[in-house]
């Protein structure tokens, strides 16, 4: 942070090439079956069709709308379809062998893609590569060979759904996965809607993936505590973003609370409850408020007024404020006036940290590089805690939304 204006990364952004564009970064002897693919495909994305695609790869355009909205660096997630892939989907594993194979070097030219891009804007990008988890071998391949090609942002977890075929996250299979990422100080990052089971075309479709499409990216949480990721791997960083940031103090005391529960349970042979509890407390170790403390972060996108009053049950050192570029729902062109209507009065040490500090902190942005990027586009410190009451008309993102000072959880 300056002397007056706030140090702003975006702890969520989303980009990625254009369709055509993957084919250099793909190994040639997968050129012919990508030419097949790309000629049928049909891109299910309205807004990947869009005039403004571009946003997602175009850099000069990306940094100059950043920087006018007042942000200097990004955390980068993907947004365009991979190579062989109906859809952004990692979850569901095909069941064809020639066709899972095509899609790892489609997910590896994605990565490939995203290092060049990155690497276009030095010290201003942080890409999250992507991984499969249905070859764990492969996963941990790939997690080294990206984090040697400079991607900060660490590796995007996918989730296991019902029906995805694949071991719960709790699941030791994973373990040779944290190891990597703790070893290498990869951040393990899980983006809202990368976990949730596909739904149907029923009207009622959207409206119950919007009710459910964050708890299904919850459960990871959980997972990786009760399954004891944090007590086999103390260094493993476990970053949950998009998916609001005002369920974590109810959730981490239930869990508490079932973690106390059923370890006292598990010491009690005679009881019905023993079975539930058994070895759970050696396998996990701390309670899961602890593993939230030392282990967790949240990558609060466009953080609503009802969250940030809970800040200090959060954790100001854990949360990581984004702004969803270039989506609908994001901030974007309306940052200011976004931070303005959920954040006038912090106090400004507190905003520093959540508007850049703790993310330069996980993803390794170096705050000597962005301050004086930020010292000439950067939001101004009395501006943003002159509180907005009247948010612009044709804003987008839930920030503004009726009902956005309200606890939901």
């Amino acid at each position: 942070m300056n002397d007056d204006r706030y140090t702003v990364i975006s702890a969520d952004c989303h980009a990625g090439a254009d369709l055509l564009d993957y084919k250099p970064y793909l190994e040639k002897r997968h050129h012919d079956d990508f030419d097949a693919w790309a000629a049928t495909y049909v891109n299910p994305h309205e807004d990947l069709l869009a005039d403004c695609a571009d946003r997602n790869w175009n850099s000069e355009r990306r940094l100059a709308e950043l920087e006018a909205d007042g942000i200097v660096a990004e955390v980068i997630f993907p947004n365009t379809i991979p190579p062989f892939f109906p859809s952004g989907s990692l979850m569901t594993q095909p069941a064809d062998p020639e066709d899972f194979a095509r899609r790892w070097a489609g997910l590896r030219a994605h990565n490939r893609w995203l290092a060049d891009f990155c690497a276009a804007a030095p010290g201003r990008r942080a890409g999250v590569f992507q991984i499969l988890l249905g070859d764990v071998e492969e996963a941990v391949k790939e997690i080294r060979r990206a984090a040697s090609a400079g991607l900060k942002g660490g590796l995007m977890l996918p989730g296991t759904p019902p029906g995805s075929g694949l071991p719960e996250l709790y699941s030791r299979t994973y373990d040779p996965i944290w190891a990597a990422c703790a070893e290498l100080g990869v951040p393990v990052n899980h983006h809202a809607g990368s976990a949730s089971p596909p739904l149907g075309e029923e009207p009622a479709a959207c409206a119950v993936f919007m009710v459910e499409t964050t708890w299904f990216s919850h459960r990871a949480l959980w997972h990786l505590v009760f399954g004891g990721a944090f007590r086999r791997h103390p260094e493993l960083r476990l970053v949950l973003t998009e998916q609001g940031s005002g369920w974590i103090p109810g959730v981490l005391d239930m869990l508490d609370y079932y973690h106390g529960r059923l370890v006292a349970a598990g010491t009690k042979a005679d009881t019905a409850e023993a079975r539930f509890g058994a070895g759970l407390a050696a396998g996990m170790g701390a309670t899961p408020s602890r593993a939230w403390r030392e282990n967790c972060f949240v990558g609060a996108s466009f953080m609503r007024p009802h969250e940030v009053p809970l800040r200090d049950r959060i954790g100001v050192d854990r949360i990581m404020w984004g702004s969803d570029f270039p989506h609908d729902e994001g901030t974007f062109p309306y940052t200011r006036e976004a931070l303005r209507f959920a954040c006038a009065g912090v106090p400004r040490a507190e905003l520093a940290a959540m508007l850049g500090g703790n993310a330069a902190r996980v993803y390794g942005f170096d705050l000597a590089l962005l301050d004086p990027v930020a010292a000439k586009v950067g939001p101004r410190v009395a501006e943003i805690d002159e509180p907005l009451t009247e948010p612009p008309a044709d804003a987008t993102s839930p920030v503004f939304a009726r009902g956005a000072s309200v606890r939901v959880w």
